[in-house]
Formats: structure tokens, C-alpha cells, sequence
């Protein structure tokens, strides 16, 4: 079994709560992603179970055993960091086999274990070069190997992929996974990036200013956001969050005079994603296009309605030029809405979507 429990976790610098009672679960052999904006408190947290920090409060478990305040070498976990943390005077072998030796591990056994893990990462011909003979995608598999290699069934990843360019991050994203669930490691992985996160996890833990905002599948958090900061933070491009107003006939878009929702609208946010608006002949709002992206596998249209802005995703290319005229509408079923003042995600009930009919 290799499961951690965080029991009302806190940690304290000075007066700052870098995390503020965090509770959570990483469940054996999945990935667990620690998705945030920087400052949030993700790092932290991952310190936190790996050793290299103290708990002010709360308690940390591995394995049913309170580990809160045990050393790091006491934990059996492996970490991975953003810097790789590579020796340069040493060859990516002895870079990957450091631990072991350390711990005296006998070096036939650790011949045998380098060979296995270097076969994995795709490393078995570059075993004598040095970090600086290395490409970073390299660099990072050479980080990676080090932590297999030890053999424990915890792995704790703090952004490993931020330091590599976009196609390189694409591919180790799919070397990760791939190694998690072939070995079937627990992995606790922290990110910025929503699509390492959406791509990866089993399950995402959304964090803002130390605390969880939202913890589920990431498909509940991009279908159900509970906040606009979930909302905002999920998704690309990010979802519509539009200001309502109320109208003679119900919710309007703020400065549009057509009723997108039944009731009310005064101190709520319409939340619509991108790739959920369409271009229609009849119903929806009216709209004038501000600029168009053309992206090859899709297009970008900004659209004004009222006094607010809506991106709408097409695929393909979609011709519009700026100052055109158009009517948007959307499904029913892809609306959220939230109070402006809190927040915090609104149950529709009643309020039956007018924007496609």
C-alpha cells in the first residue's frame, strides 16, 4: 500500500498561511496533480509530505503510519525536481545510481537496477555522458530514472516540465503516465499548467491561497466548476464569464437587450466555455466580431455582446472579419452561473437558458 493522508494540515511563515488546514487524499498507484497559480501554496504542500518542511498543525500519513515528523530518508519517497538537481561532474549513470550508492547498496545490484530503469526512460545509450552533454527532455529522464530507481512506490513531482519547451513537455506528459501506471506508483505531481493536470491526473487538488478550492476527476472540475476561479482556471481558452443584469424579460448580458436566462440577473456571472458557443441564424444575442484567430486546427473569434466580450472556439477556419455582425447561442446545458459577489457556483433550478432557442 502506498497511500498518503493529509489531516488538516497547516503551515505556517510568520504571520503568512502558506497552507491553511489542507485535507486530502493521494489514493494507491494514482496520480494525484496539485494544480494552482503560482504563490498558492502547491509546493508547499508537496515539501510538506516529502519532509523538507515541517507541519505547524495537522498530520501527514503514508502507508497508515504517521510520517509529521519523521526525516525525509524515513518516508520512502522519491522526488523529482524542476531543476533536475543533476551533479555535473558526474555521468547520467552515476547521477541515477547516487542513492544507491549512498545507501550502500551492493553495485551489482545497482548495475542490474540501472539497466532496468534506463530501459524504461530510453536512456541505455547515453549512460556515460555528463549533465552538460545532455538535451533537457534528457536531462529530465535522467531525474526521473534517479527516482525509479530507489524503488519506492511514492513519487513526488514539484513542476518538472516547466524548464522544457512545449513539444518536449507534450511527449514527457505521455512518458510519465505511462511509467505511473506500468510501475504503479503513487504520484503526487504540482503544476500550473491545466493541461499537464487535465492530460495526467487521475485527480486534481485546484489550490488557491493555501486552501483546496476544488478537488474531483478533471472532468468534474471542467464541467462543474464551483467558483469563477475554478472557472477561470480550467479550460483553453479560458471559459466566458459575462456580467448579468436584469431585463423586461429576464437576465440580459450587461449593456444587450435580449434575455439570455428566465428571472433575475442583477449579481450574477454567466459562465459559457468557449467551444459550447455557435454561430446562429435565429435566437441566441446579437454580437459584433472584434477579431478573429485562425489557430489551423481551430479558430478563436472574439465577439462583443452588450458591454462584454465572448470568445467562441469553431474548428477549422472561420472567416469573419472584424465589425461583422453575427448571432451567438449556446446549449442550455452548458450554462453556469455564479454570484458575483462570492464567487461561488448557482443551481440554476428555474432559470430555464433562453440563449439557443
Amino acid at each position: 500500500m502506498s497511500e498518503i493522508v493529509l489531516e488538516k494540515v497547516l503551515k505556517r511563515f510568520g504571520a503568512t498561511r502558506a497552507v491553511d488546514g489542507v485535507s486530502l487524499r493521494a489514493d494507491v498507484a494514482k496520480l494525484l496533480v496539485l494544480l494552482g497559480p503560482s504563490g498558492c501554496g502547491k509546493s508547499t504542500l508537496l515539501r510538506l509530505i516529502a519532509g523538507l518542511e515541517e507541519p505547524s498543525e495537522g498530520r501527514i500519513m503514508i502507508d497508515g503510519r504517521d510520517v509529521t515528523r519523521l526525516h525525509p530518508d524515513q518516508r520512502r519517497v522519491s522526488m523529482v525536481f524542476q531543476s533536475y538537481a543533476l551533479f555535473p561532474h558526474l555521468s547520467a549513470a552515476e547521477n541515477i545510481v547516487f542513492g544507491l550508492k549512498v545507501r550502500h547498496v551492493p553495485q551489482a545490484e545497482r548495475e542490474q537496477r540501472l539497466a532496468k530503469v534506463a530501459s524504461l526512460v530510453g536512456l541505455s545509450e547515453q549512460l556515460g555522458r555528463k549533465p552538460w552533454q545532455l538535451s533537457g527532455g534528457q536531462r529530465q529522464r535522467v531525474a526521473l530514472a534517479r527516482a525509479i530507481v530507489a524503488e519506492n512506490k511514492i513519487c513526488l513531482m514539484d513542476e518538472p516540465l516547466s524548464n522544457l519547451d512545449a513539444q518536449l513537455r507534450h511527449g514527457m506528459r505521455v512518458e510519465i503516465r505511462s511509467l505511473q501506471q506500468r510501475l504503479g506508483m503513487t504520484v503526487v505531481y504540482v503544476t500550473h499548467d491545466q493541461v499537464e493536470a487535465m492530460s495526467m491526473a487521475d485527480r486534481v487538488v485546484l489550490m488557491r491561497d493555501g486552501r483546496i478550492e476544488q478537488e474531483g476527476t478533471p472532468e468534474e472540475l471542467y464541467a462543474r466548476p464551483v467558483s469563477l476561479f475554478a472557472a477561470r482556471f480550467i479550460g483553453t481558452p479560458a471559459m466566458n464569464l459575462v456580467a448579468l443584469d436584469d431585463g423586461p424579460a429576464g437576465a440580459v448580458i450587461r449593456g444587450s437587450p435580449e434575455a439570455v436566462l428566465a428571472g433575475a440577473g442583477k449579481g450574477l456571472t454567466l459562465g459559457v466555455r468557449p467551444e459550447h458557443i455557435g454561430l446562429v441564424d435565429a435566437g441566441g444575442v446579437a454580437a459584433e466580431v472584434t477579431s478573429s484567430e485562425y489557430h489551423g486546427a481551430d479558430t478563436v473569434v472574439t465577439a462583443r455582446v452588450g458591454e462584454e466580450s465572448l470568445l467562441l472556439r469553431a474548428t477549422g477556419q472561420l472567416r469573419l472579419a472584424a465589425g461583422a455582425a453575427v448571432r451567438l447561442g449556446w446549449d442550455p446545458e452548458s450554462v453556469h452561473l455564479f454570484d458575483s459577489a462570492s464567487g461561488r457556483r448557482v443551481e440554476q433550478g428555474h432559470r430555464l437558458p433562453r440563449a439557443a432557442q
